[in-house]
């Protein structure tokens, strides 16, 4: 069944010339049976199959272009995500330039479709996995594929002073393919900086990032702000802190950030999910927000925070959450595959 041609807004992705929700669905709990977000394996009830997985993502799929979602991000390290994508995209009969479809490669994929796996993905930041990934991710997304990102760049990776792989990404981009990166760890910033003013051949390499930013890891808001101002598109990954900012998370540490949080939704008339959604399209450097819906629920949820009225006192009050950045990503890196 072809979805809906209606066309819902849109938002330039910085000066890209491609055009996305302001809201996407990233793939990263739906193409594999195992993730770190909190409840991930309640969400999926013990159908973990290749085939209920895609049937899964499918379903979430549907919901989410019937909610207006014109952003779908996935990995190659995201188990058969790209596969289940490149499916739902052909079914439903989605043209090229319909959605913006972004995808990353610097990770492989070695859990083996298995939860308990010693290692679920292994990174490799060079020439050489590029051009295994590259052709991969292109034979399944083909001309859907807008936006591809070095995945997960942090201070000690190679990908920012490699002058071979710099050439072969600019090579991409000269090609059409517009080049991103996500970051992760506490040191985000340093990252989007060099990256923001990193040149070949004297352009900037760098059309986007996709980094971290929520309520409870705000420190990226500076640099994410300076990149986008440089002309850079800029995508918000784990708004909801991996599941920590939901209804889910009830660690006893919590408790008085959990109050702090029932009191503005209360106030607003939101759910937890929404409202820390919210807080990042508040941002006016955050051109698109990543869910990370599992269920057609959560991605309802989601949905809610287009419209929630984020304002000065929900700011105010909630900035309060906020925690030292190598806390967070300490407490981060010690979440459990589900």
């Amino acid at each position: 069944m072809a979805p809906s041609s209606a066309r819902p807004p849109l938002r330039e992705l910085g000066a890209t010339g491609l055009a996305a929700s302001r809201l996407a669905l990233g793939l990263a709990a739906l193409g594999r049976p195992g993730y770190i977000n909190v409840g991930h394996g309640d969400d999926l009830e013990g159908e973990r199959s290749v085939a209920a997985m895609e049937a899964r993502a499918h379903e979430v799929l549907d919901a989410a272009w019937a909610g207006g979602v014109r952003a779908f991000d996935a990995a190659r390290s995201y188990g058969r995500a790209e596969a289940f994508l490149a499916g739902w995209l052909a079914s439903r009969g989605v043209a090229p330039g319909d959605a913006l479809v972004s995808s990353k490669w610097g990770y492989t994929y070695t859990a083996g479709w298995r939860v308990d796996a010693e290692t679920h993905e292994v990174k490799e930041h060079s020439v050489a996995a590029l051009r295994r990934q590259w052709p991969e991710s292109r034979a399944l997304l083909g001309d859907h594929l807008g936006l591809y990102q070095v995945h997960s760049v942090t201070p000690d990776s190679p990908a920012l002073d490699d002058a071979a792989l710099l050439a072969e990404l600019a090579a991409l981009r000269r090609g059409g393919l517009r080049i991103g990166l996500s970051t992760s760890g506490p040191r985000q910033a340093d990252v989007i900086g060099r990256a923001a003013e990193l040149r070949v051949d004297g352009e900037r390499l760098f059309d986007a990032v996709q980094a971290t930013w929520n309520l409870l890891e705000p420190s990226t808001g500076p640099a994410l702000a300076a990149a986008r101002d440089a002309g850079m598109g800029v995508i918000v990954k784990e708004a909801l802190a991996n599941g920590r900012l939901t209804d889910r998370n009830r660690d006893a540490d919590f408790a008085e950030q959990r109050a702090l949080l029932a009191s503005e939704t209360e106030r607003l008339g939101a759910t937890v999910d929404a409202l820390a959604l919210a807080a990042v399209l508040a941002q006016p450097w955050a051109d698109v927000v990543l869910s990370g819906a599992t269920t057609v629920a959560q991605l309802r949820s989601n949905l809610r925070a287009l419209e929630l009225g984020w304002d000065r006192e929900a700011a105010t009050a909630l900035a309060a959450l906020a925690e030292p950045a190598e806390a967070y990503w300490r407490r981060r890196s010690g979440l459990t595959w589900t």
